[in-house]
């Protein structure tokens, strides 16, 4: 499966909202105004700061992007999370494939060579329906099995704090217990 070629990584820097994604075992079940921060690291690497709401309190992880191979001029980067986050000793990797963003980079779709994740992520929290069947038309093209797609609850207003991480660590536990 190919990935984006030349993915303009400072162009992909900044707040992306998810829109949906496969249900995972590293996420909470219940997560709402679910959204990402992309932050380009002197080194190239990015710092990966996801964040969610649950029952209305924040929960968040940090980890980092970089390209799993450095000569590809594919997007096909791993992603590596530390846990527990509060005690960052066990490194998990993943792997995070752009398989296809617009030209304005305003809506991507992101997943793997596994196709156990799927993500469609958006700089609005609300997306075009007619944009979202096409991304999820290009998710089935590669494979993925669409109907275990979840949209993700994305409120009009700001939940409190939004732009602040909280309770660092909570996330992997939830993942853990449900």
């Amino acid at each position: 499966m190919e990935a984006v070629k030349n993915l303009d990584i400072k162009r992909y820097m900044g707040k992306w909202y998810e829109i949906a994604s496969f249900p995972s075992f590293f996420q909470p079940k219940k997560g709402e105004n679910t959204s990402a921060f992309y932050t380009l690291n002197e080194d190239g690497t990015v710092h990966v700061l996801n964040v969610t709401f649950v029952n209305g309190k924040k929960v968040s992880i940090e980890g980092t992007a970089y390209k799993a191979d450095p000569k590809s001029d594919e997007a096909k980067l791993k992603v590596k999370f530390y846990v527990p986050p509060f005690l960052p000793i066990i490194p998990v990797t993943g792997d995070y494939w752009v398989l296809y963003i617009d030209e304005d980079y305003q809506y991507v779709l992101v997943g793997g060579p596994t196709k156990k994740y799927l993500w469609i992520l958006c700089r609005q929290k609300h997306m075009d329906e007619e944009i979202y069947n096409m991304l999820e038309q290009k998710a089935k093209d590669f494979g993925y099995d669409v109907s275990k797609l979840h949209k993700t609850p994305q409120s009009d207003s700001t939940p409190e704090g939004e732009d602040v991480p909280q309770d660092k660590g909570i996330w992997w536990i939830k993942s853990l217990f449900g």
